[in-house]
């Protein structure tokens, strides 16, 4: 089995000297809104421990962040105005929202004019094309408005934004180090895959095998168990040439497939598929739901997993030491779609309680969890499901690779 590529342990936010110099902190700011307000606070909050580190360092803090797909133009619903909001509530002070763009004269003249301890909030990078772009341009302008780098956006740490490779390339020999949040998610990652405690078991799940084929392969021979739930797990059945009725299928991945549950079953890592689905005609019609046992039916879409497989993943969850779950058992958002992947949140809830290390990673599963009140019951939420999968794949994140290494201790 190949080593485990995991990132270098970077330098951190609290190994530079702060005091007096404006801090460039790109922070994954990208929450939910509802009609302007916002939903799931989530990643604000996750992110004030290094903001507050800044401030009591006596440092002057920019924030950067991205907010939706604006696709590189000016949209005011996407605007980062209720953010600099609730970020004034968490840091108790202004944090002005200068200008209409991320770089404008307005921006600048704000960050000339700050003091010790204070913030500026920059407007949604997204809205200068030149950032989902990579542009050198765009980022050695935001350069000029800090001394030290610092990435805090674990959630798009696997992109290759202007924010997060050319702007700390383009600090030259100013520091590039990794906020607080994103030193602790490498480092709960890091543990967990490189030298987890067994029995070591991963629940798989969301609508794309695609997404999801790396990180089992880099699973087989490292896992005991893999849960498969979702809609991607109608590939594998098919791959294993269970009839799955008119379920989703990527017909141009099931040689890949076949090919893990061959390498899986050979090296000694159990994939355990669903038993049994929660179907209907589609999924709008309720009515004509049903549970199906083995085969799915000709007309019929898989859903959820079924209850003997939610009993049968339960009782897998309740043997592990360590878990890792990323993606939703079935089209959870939709009751009653949503029993199987309330299931698998109540155990991983049950599993941290006695003692396992649990990491819940991806949108989805951290909105499993919120439904059932259970986002504190597990051992590390992850703020990045795109970048969670990759880093599980041991692909490289860009926008880590580019900061500092660690200097001794890495507080």
């Amino acid at each position: 089995m190949p080593p485990y590529n995991a990132p270098t342990v970077k330098r951190t936010i609290k190994q530079v000297e702060i005091a007096g110099r404006r801090v460039l902190m790109r922070a994954d700011l990208n929450v939910p809104l509802d009609d302007g307000t916002i939903a799931d606070d989530q990643r604000i909050r996750a992110a004030h421990g290094s903001m507050q580190h800044v401030l009591d360092a006596g440092g002057r803090l920019v924030v950067m962040s991205h907010l939706g797909r604006p696709g590189g133009l000016q949209d005011p619903e996407l605007g980062l105005a209720p953010v600099a909001s609730r970020l004034s509530e968490l840091l108790d002070r202004p944090v002005p929202l200068p200008g209409d763009m991320p770089v404008c004269d307005a921006a600048a003249d704000a960050v000339s004019a700050m003091a010790d301890g204070d913030v500026v909030l920059l407007q949604n990078l997204r809205f200068d094309a030149r950032e989902q772009a990579g542009d050198e341009g765009f980022a050695a302008a935001l350069a000029e408005m800090g001394d030290i780098y610092c990435n805090e956006a674990f959630g798009a740490a696997h992109r290759a934004d202007a924010s997060l490779v050319a702007l700390p390339r383009a600090m030259g020999d100013r520091p590039r180090v990794s906020g607080l949040l994103l030193a602790h998610e490498l480092r709960c990652l890091r543990e967990a895959f490189s030298d987890p405690t067994r029995p070591f078991i991963a629940v798989l799940g969301g609508s794309k095998v695609f997404d999801k084929l790396g990180v089992i392969e880099q699973l087989v021979g490292r896992a005991d168990c893999v849960l498969v739930g979702g809609a991607m797990a109608y590939t594998f059945l098919a791959a294993s040439g269970i009839d799955i009725g008119d379920s989703i299928v990527e017909t141009d991945r099931l040689q890949e497939t076949r090919a893990i549950l061959e390498s899986a079953a050979d090296r000694g890592t159990r994939i355990l598929l669903p038993q049994d689905h929660v179907t209907a005609a589609s999924i709008d019609d309720h009515s004509s739901i049903e549970t199906c046992a083995g085969a799915i039916g000709a007309g019929r879409v898989g859903l959820d997993i079924g209850p003997a497989s939610a009993t049968a993943f339960s009782a897998e969850l309740a043997a592990a030491a360590t878990i890792v779950w990323n993606g939703p058992m079935g089209m959870f958002e939709v009751p009653p779609f949503d029993a199987g992947t309330a299931a698998v949140a109540d155990a991983v809830a049950e599993a941290t309680a006695r003692g396992a290390t649990t990491i819940v990673g991806g949108g989805d599963s951290a909105a499993a969890l919120a439904q059932r009140g259970l986002s504190d019951a597990v051992t590390h939420l992850s703020t990045g499901g795109g970048a969670c999968l990759a880093m599980l794949q041991g692909v490289s994140l860009p926008g880590v690779e580019v900061l500092d290494d660690a200097l001794g201790d890495n507080g």
